[in-house]
């Protein structure tokens, strides 16, 4: 190290002002800082450092004569001296300007770079609940789009934008003048050979700082064992805050701290900017990618897909920041646990689909559903499946194989089969999709066998189906994935089961209106049976107020396909009563209490057919329309 010619330090002069600074001798050298001091009291004891170190390096170049050796001791005291104080002004100096980062503070463009989580706060645990009160309102799922950071008043810090990557804003740690006093310190201790010393210094308060920071983002210190206790609603909610904290770690925090080490260090020998940025942020940088790699790990429940999904698209994202930001040897660790994270991530997503297929499968629940309306587990899956497509870029990479699916030559009846060869050109994904459909409908099907009434078990099929295929059409996505041919055959199958429904019910109600028995042969009748119409119209009054009675409690939350259903009936039913009536009538009237007889007019059963799929009793009703 050379001094300038007309530096007026001599090394009797440097040697004085270096033992005048050791704490270890003064009061006054221990209580005050250098570098806190005036600008030319800091160049001077530079200047001293400077010349003690010339002379040590002329010493080593001079013979080893008695007084040589004596003078090099002298000189090596006074090297240790100085080193340690500058240890100390260069602890200081970090000290002062630790503060952890201002997050709100940032500009709107570090949050349009951030990939918004699309899930709700999460499903629940897969289970069917016996809440059946819902009556056909829409199905809200609350999607939580993670906010992004606020920009709140104008910030003390500038913001750098130091590399061309528009992902990763740098911001400046500290003052440009404190970044001028840390190198000069650095410079002088490394070519000292005080390198470790260095390096340990920056790296223990520097990762405190981190730390700090850490903690103003909500990152918690948790280990792999620590997040794999957590109930899933807990550690659902520390995902949310995990994904917004992450971008801001890789992009901002780490970033910056390795623009800091590089600002400090960078050309000062034996990459003491990459040696000092790991002993810093390696700790920390493990620490936040631990958290993922738990969740990695961790059981495969379906319920957690989504919240897995947000993960490896987060860190996905994030990965070329991550290669940018952790670059180099030393950083390989970092780099090679990211990706080995988004790995197993995308094998825990696959696995989490097949479990949720089984699940679906082999969902137990047996009691049912009151009023044959829709089934929990029905809007679960249909809910989980538009969740489905709204990441269907994601797992449309991920899925690549089709369903295992049951065979049409299996003489396993526990599981549906499904031909393939129908849906050649569509995606792995859609495949999955529809397969889900598939033995969602198996599952449904299972459960319409323990109605004891079948126009029940055909209502409940029809209402079920009908909410699958209302659930396809008002998701874009879906659709496109599910495809129109698959739609028509869904259709068409609620629309059988509705037909069915009307044929278990009503044929054998309508069989009371025909003409078949009534009539009689004489010259002293008027060619019909009394007694045989008076029973025709007495099976009529009692099957048709026990349809009503019954089938108003039943319930179809779809508002347009119960009006659709009543007129269907009201088509099959009103004008076979009213010719019947007109046929009819004037026999019943012309005997004794024909009130007993014929109980409706045509517009009493118009009347009562409003009251059918409503989910209320006839008395509720009744009282509902007198208000």
């Amino acid at each position: 190290m050379e001094l300038p010619e007309t530096d007026p330090v001599s090394y009797e002069t440097a040697e004085h002002i270096i033992l005048r600074w050791d704490s270890t001798a003064s009061e006054d050298a221990r209580v005050r800082m250098i570098f806190d001091g005036d600008r030319q009291e800091i160049d001077l004891y530079l200047q001293a450092v400077d010349r003690i170190q010339l002379s040590m390096e002329s010493t080593t170049l001079s013979d080893e004569d008695d007084g040589v050796h004596d003078q090099s001791k002298k000189i090596n005291t006074a090297i240790q001296i100085a080193m340690a104080r500058l240890e100390d002004e260069f602890r200081n100096i970090l000290i002062s300007h630790a503060s952890p980062i201002e997050t709100d503070s940032l500009t709107e463009s570090i949050s349009s770079t951030q990939l918004t989580p699309r899930t709700s706060d999460s499903f629940s645990e897969f289970s069917v609940t016996n809440d059946y009160s819902t009556r056909g309102e829409d199905d809200a799922i609350c999607r939580d789009g993670s906010s992004s950071l606020s920009e709140q008043g104008e910030s003390s810090r500038t913001i750098s934008i130091y590399r061309s990557m528009s992902s990763i804003r740098e911001i400046d740690l500290m003052p440009s003048d404190s970044i001028c006093d840390l190198r000069s310190i650095a410079e002088r201790m490394i070519s000292a050979g005080y390198f470790r010393e260095c390096v340990q210094v920056y790296g223990s308060v520097r990762k405190s700082a981190v730390d700090a920071s850490f903690r103003k983002l909500g990152v918690e210190k948790l280990s792999i064992g620590d997040v794999q206790r957590l109930e899933w609603e807990v550690l659902n909610a520390k995902i949310g805050k995990w994904i917004r904290a992450a971008k801001m770690c890789v992009r901002v925090l780490f970033a910056s701290e390795k623009r800091l080490c590089e600002q400090i260090f960078e050309g000062l020998g034996t990459a003491a900017d990459k040696a000092c940025f790991m002993e810093t942020v390696k700790g920390p940088a493990v620490q936040l990618l631990n958290f993922a790699e738990a969740i990695s790990i961790s059981r495969r429940a379906p319920e957690k897909l989504f919240k897995i999904l947000d993960l490896h698209d987060t860190l996905l994202d994030l990965l070329p920041d991550i290669e940018a930001v952790f670059e180099g040897k030393s950083a390989e660790t970092i780099r090679v646990q990211a990706t080995e994270i988004i790995s197993r991530l995308a094998e825990a997503a696959r696995g989490m689909l097949n479990e949720f297929e089984n699940a679906v499968l082999r969902e137990p629940s047996r009691v049912p559903v009151p009023g044959g309306t829709i089934h929990p587990l029905t809007r679960y899956v249909m809910n989980y499946i538009s969740l489905i497509s709204d990441y269907k870029q994601t797992l449309g990479e991920l899925i690549m194989s089709r369903p295992a699916t049951g065979s049409r030559y299996s003489v396993d009846l526990s599981t549906p089969d499904m031909d393939f060869t129908e849906h050649e050109e569509q995606s792995p994904l859609a495949l999955h999709l529809i397969w889900i459909i598939v033995i969602l409908q198996f599952n449904l099907e299972g459960k319409s066998k323990h109605y004891k009434d079948t126009s029940l078990a055909h209502l409940f099929v029809m209402n079920n189906v009908h909410y699958i295929v209302q659930k396809i059409k008002g998701s874009p996505e879906l659709r496109e994935m599910i495809g129109d041919n698959y739609l028509k055959k869904l259709t068409a199958k609620f629309r059988v089961a509705a037909t069915s429904y009307q044929r278990t019910t009503w044929v054998v109600v309508l069989y009371c209106l025909r003409d078949e028995g009534l009539h009689v042969s004489g010259s002293f009748s008027s060619g019909v049976s009394k007694t045989a119409l008076r029973e025709r119209f007495k099976s009529f009054n009692a099957m048709f107020e026990e349809v009503h009675r019954t089938q108003a409690l039943w319930l179809i939350p779809d508002t347009q396909l119960r009006e659709e259903l009543r007129i269907s009936i009201s088509e099959l039913l009103i004008p076979a009563y009213r010719s019947f009536l007109g046929r009819f009538r004037t026999h019943i009237e012309s005997g004794r209490h024909p009130e007993n007889y014929i109980k409706y007019s045509v517009e009493d059963l118009e009347t009562a057919l409003l009251d059918f799929f409503e989910g209320y009793a006839v008395s509720q009703h009744s009282r509902r329309r007198s208000q």
